[in-house]
């Protein structure tokens, strides 16, 4: 029986990938990509020429799981990669590893980059005890959702597209105060990487002036 190994990649420097990752990529029987163009990069720079590449992403990671546990139960290893962080945390990964420890395979997740981790700590805000809230919904319970993280003493984690980042402020503030701590961190590991800490009303004055580019991390504090 093969072995399913999930293989963080970078966020942003290539640096950021591990020895053990390059060496698993390299041995695996075949490859999962979220996107074969964007992990052709990385695969490239690190002279990885898997045996085989396969494209796996949300859309059709349900048709094709069926067939890679096979695979697996055949004997082949597997690695799976996104395009860039954790696969399962806000990228397809968890599908497949369910089916996979349903049928009996050994699933081995390769500790790496993950984006929330560095903009927690680096947030100033308590990080012992903490809640990921991911993506929030963009229409249908988007309210609820936050109407629900009132009364949460975690610090929160948000992932939030450039474009929805001041209107994503003006609802959490609505909600739980313009005063209350936070800090967003865009383009985690890249070259323009930057943190911006303050309160949420701070934060929406900021970014109404200065649009913000690149991936967003968002850190609120908790209710205290």
């Amino acid at each position: 029986m093969g072995t399913l190994y999930i293989v963080p990649t970078p966020v942003g420097n290539l640096e950021d990938m591990t020895f053990r990752a390059i060496r698993t990529l390299k041995e695996a029987d075949l490859v999962l990509a979220e996107d074969t163009r964007t992990s052709g990069i990385l695969l490239k720079h690190y002279e990885i020429k898997p045996v085989q590449l396969m494209s796996h992403h949300k859309f059709n990671e349900h048709g094709t799981t069926a067939a890679i546990v096979e695979r697996l139960l055949a004997g082949q290893n597997v690695a799976l990669i996104s395009d860039a962080g954790t696969p399962g945390i806000s990228d397809p990964g968890f599908f497949l590893v369910r089916e996979a420890a349903r049928a009996g395979v050994e699933v081995q997740t390769l500790p790496g980059a993950t984006a929330f981790v560095p903009a927690l700590v680096s947030s100033g805000l308590p990080c012992d005890r903490f809640t990921f809230e991911g993506f929030l919904p963009q229409k249908k319970g988007r309210h609820t959702r936050i109407e629900s993280l009132r009364n949460e003493e975690r610090t929160m984690v948000f992932y939030e597209s450039p474009f929805r980042v001041v209107k994503t402020l003006q609802q959490l503030a609505e909600v739980l105060g313009t005063d209350r701590q936070a800090c967003v961190c865009r383009e985690i590991s890249k070259v323009h990487e930057e943190t911006v800490r303050g309160t949420l009303g701070e934060l929406i004055a900021h970014f109404t002036e200065t649009a913000p580019k690149g991936e967003i991390v968002m850190v609120v504090s908790g209710e205290k």
